[in-house]
């Protein structure tokens, strides 16, 4: 049997795993001192949560939900994205009227073809504001993204801002919109024809060359905002642009049908032509819409696979790691009684028991490979002796005998 990963869902080895766990702990003391709390749900849905909550006019729901039927013919899906879920476990506790600081991360799917930079499995980190109104949360999402960046190492990177405006604001616009584009419809890409009838608005994000050179004499949106907004996108890139490059985008209206309010969007020219890695904005109807009561709401997702490209920190090599080295016949339960005792003096240290009937010369070469700093060894002379023999790897080769004690000592002191 030819047993190969499904196309798009990517293994991740130890050596890929050391920057994951770094930025996953860095996410989590960002969001933390933000007074974020973690949040997890589940990895399957009823596919109607993103039916309601995503939109009928996104990709997502048109051609990229793993969906299946279940035993009792309900179909069910695999999340493509984190918002709607939290949203949903929070109409089910009935607390809409409280305010919650919630941020989560874990695997999400979409059944788009794989390219550079997206996979079919993929991972994202998510922060949501529920219950905070338009004003000073923007300004603190903001400022939690410059502050990842910088622990990051992330130093090349653009915020583009924009503002939705209101229902009335969206729906003046479209209708102009649909009225400059009719004529030209024979021009358009397919995509868009069918954005025009579903979500005009989604018009503005076309990849399509042909589509943006139409657009650069179309109506523009900032034109039916009313001062308000306006101002609000003025007053935060002038608060941050001390800080980073940031700039209102009057393009920007991001994929999903449930946003509202401000938009924004993390761009680095290093990803190249997929350059977003972070993405949110306002979503202040969308507890409504799922049947729960009116709810404010703000928040962003992180593209993971995206960010881990752009880290410029590199995995912690001042770890110290000790080989634990039997020889010959051992006694299991006291050898490993001794791995134990030291593990729980110093959990800092890693403490590899290769778990080996090897000679020592072999083990040690093995030690050496894997940049081993120190060994301890147990062979028959140690045995007889009721010592260990602690052996320096470096270019120095110091060694020694110690009592149990002794060792004990040595390692909680590493």
């Amino acid at each position: 049997m030819d047993i190969q990963s499904l196309r798009g869902m990517p293994d991740l080895f130890p050596e890929d795993l050391e920057k994951w766990h770094i930025l996953e702990k860095t996410l989590s003391k960002v969001f933390l001192s933000c007074g974020t709390k973690e949040i997890r749900t589940p990895l399957l849905e009823s596919t109607e949560l993103f039916n309601r909550s995503v939109g009928n006019s996104s990709d997502i729901v048109n051609k990229e939900l793993y969906s299946f039927l279940d035993r009792n013919d309900k179909s069910i899906s695999l999340r493509p994205e984190g918002s709607a879920s939290v949203i949903r476990a929070i109409i089910q506790k009935k607390q809409e009227h409280e305010k919650h600081k919630l941020w989560y991360q874990g695997p999400m799917f979409r059944y788009e073809r794989p390219q550079k930079g997206r996979f079919r499995q993929f991972h994202q980190a998510g922060v949501e504001y529920l219950g905070y109104e338009e004003g000073l949360s923007e300004y603190e999402l903001i400022s939690m993204v410059i502050q990842l960046n910088q622990r990051l190492g992330i130093k090349k990177y653009k915020i583009k801002i924009n503002h939705l405006g209101d229902k009335d604001t969206k729906e003046n616009f479209c209708n102009a919109l649909k009225l400059f584009l009719e004529p030209h419809l024979d021009t358009l890409h397919e995509k868009d024809v069918a954005r025009l009838e579903s979500n005009p608005l989604r018009i503005l994000d076309s990849k399509e060359e042909s589509t943006q050179n139409l657009l650069a004499t179309a109506p523009r949106f900032q034109d039916f905002l009313s001062e308000s907004p306006k101002t609000f996108l003025k007053n935060i890139v002038q608060h941050f642009t001390d800080q980073c490059d940031i700039a209102v985008d009057s393009s920007l209206v991001r994929g999903l049908d449930y946003y509202t309010g401000l938009v924004f969007e993390v761009v680095s020219e290093d990803l190249g032509a997929q350059d977003a890695f972070l993405g949110g904005g306002r979503y202040d109807h969308l507890s409504k819409e799922l049947g729960g009561k009116g709810m404010e709401a703000i928040g962003f997702a992180i593209g993971l696979e995206r960010i881990i490209d752009l880290m410029q920190i590199q995995p912690l090599q001042n770890v110290q790691k000790v080989a634990f080295i039997t020889v010959g016949e051992q006694d299991q339960q006291k050898t490993y009684k001794i791995a134990h005792a030291l593990r729980e003096a110093n959990l800092g240290v890693i403490l590899d028991a290769f778990l080996s009937s090897a000679t020592l010369k072999s083990q040690l070469k093995r030690a050496n490979k894997h940049e081993h700093h120190f060994a301890i060894i147990i062979g028959e002379e140690e045995r007889e002796l009721g010592k260990y023999l602690w052996k320096n790897l470096s270019a120095q080769g110091d060694q020694e005998l110690l009592h149990f004690e002794a060792l004990i000592d040595k390692y909680k002191n590493l």
